[in-house]
């Protein structure tokens, strides 16, 4: 007779929550052979025959946890890792991850493996387009090596005028960005072709349409959405833990929990590297020194008019303060200090001496006090 062989399997981690993990399994991964294991039924077919999950009548997500070997080698489970899982228990739909692939990419914040592309979700309206806050996401798409892919929603709330004033700005900026109305249910096609068959992290600020543009790309999963503060102009956060959704068309999509700004983690020399207009720019003639940072150095290649370098330079003081701070950590004997002087000028600082300058406390005196008193009358 033949029979589904059950030894091992492969899938993918979707959702992390304490020390489980929620593993969708590969379709088509299931043959009919001539095998000692055994689960529900024997089978009918050609031998070599694949059956998929829905065909079985089998679970297509077991909930599992760790094997205690990856736990002793410090091996981390990452939504979107690729997982071999071993002897599943069909029944109570569980399973022990035994193995974690190689992964292709790793994202740490948000801990996502495997990922594609960044789709960053920004609103022209509602709350208004801040180019200095979209710039700043766009770096951060950009260091992670990442495609990005721009998409602007609430597109129904501006003129054709204003699109096309928008669209030629971020062109020269090195982007094309696709135009959207969830509400309107505008372009939203044109989103999912660029998700087809790839994970995908969505990200952007709070309050700009990222659960509702997810809610229409897959309309039964039903996230919370938030509104927009009015107060502050800003939305508030409705995302709580990254998680995978699978879209209709085929490909991943990566919620992540909403935060306003993100995190300047790179170094100086790197910045430049994630502004595509500056890329242009060396591509054309590099600098006259290896190591400079296109602030006031003599023949410097990227220094110039164009529109960005003006975020560049506050990065730049970002960096260089986050740079500095490292390395005093690292050497605490340092005697020097970083002062940050703007758009990218920074100068250095004696620091000062903590005893020398601390102020002696009260109830130390008064016991001084006591003591002297004490002495005197002796």
């Amino acid at each position: 007779m033949k029979v589904i062989s059950t030894g091992k399997l492969w899938g993918t981690v979707l959702a992390v929550q304490a020390n489980f993990y929620k593993v969708q399994l590969d379709e088509n991964q299931f043959k009919i052979q001539n095998s000692k294991f055994k689960i529900n039924e024997l089978l009918d077919g050609e031998e070599g025959e694949p059956k998929t999950l829905s065909s079985l009548c089998l679970p297509a997500f077991l909930l599992c946890t760790r094997r205690t070997r990856l736990k002793k080698i410090g091996q981390q489970v990452m939504v979107g890792d690729r997982v071999v899982i071993e002897e599943p228990d069909w029944a109570g739909e569980r399973g022990a991850i035994a193995e974690v692939l190689e992964r292709q990419t790793q994202l740490d914040r948000p801990p996502i493996a495997n990922a594609n592309q960044i789709m960053l979700v920004f609103a022209v309206s509602d709350p208004p387009l801040e180019p200095y806050q979209l710039s700043k996401f766009l770096v951060k798409a950009e260091s992670t090596e990442l495609d990005v892919v721009l998409c602007l929603n609430k597109s129904d709330l501006v003129s054709p005028e204003e699109q096309q004033q928008i669209s030629d700005r971020l062109f020269a900026w090195g982007y094309q960005p696709v135009f959207i109305s969830v509400e309107n249910q505008i372009n939203i096609d044109k989103v999912g072709k660029y998700l087809s068959n790839k994970i995908t992290v969505v990200a952007g600020p709070s309050g700009v349409g990222k659960s509702s543009l997810i809610n229409a790309l897959i309309p039964d999963i039903n996230l919370r959405v938030g509104e927009v503060s009015g107060k502050l102009a800003r939305g508030r956060h409705t995302t709580r833990h990254v998680e995978l959704f699978e879209l209709p068309d085929g490909g991943l999509l990566a919620d992540t929990p909403g935060f306003n700004q993100p995190d300047v983690d790179f170094t100086p020399e790197e910045l430049i590297y994630y502004f595509p207009e500056a890329r242009e720019r060396l591509a054309m003639g590099g600098c006259r020194f290896n190591d400079c940072l296109h602030r006031d150095e003599p023949e410097c290649a990227v220094r110039g008019d164009w529109e960005r370098y003006e975020h560049y330079l506050e990065f730049l003081a970002d960096a260089i303060a986050r740079q500095t701070q490292l390395n005093q950590q690292a050497d605490p004997e340092s005697t020097l200090k970083v002062k940050t002087k703007g758009k990218g000028q920074s100068q250095y600082e004696p620091k000062l001496e903590s005893k020398k300058y601390r102020r002696t406390s009260r109830r130390t005196q008064v016991q001084a006090l006591q003591d002297l008193y004490q002495d005197e009358g002796e």
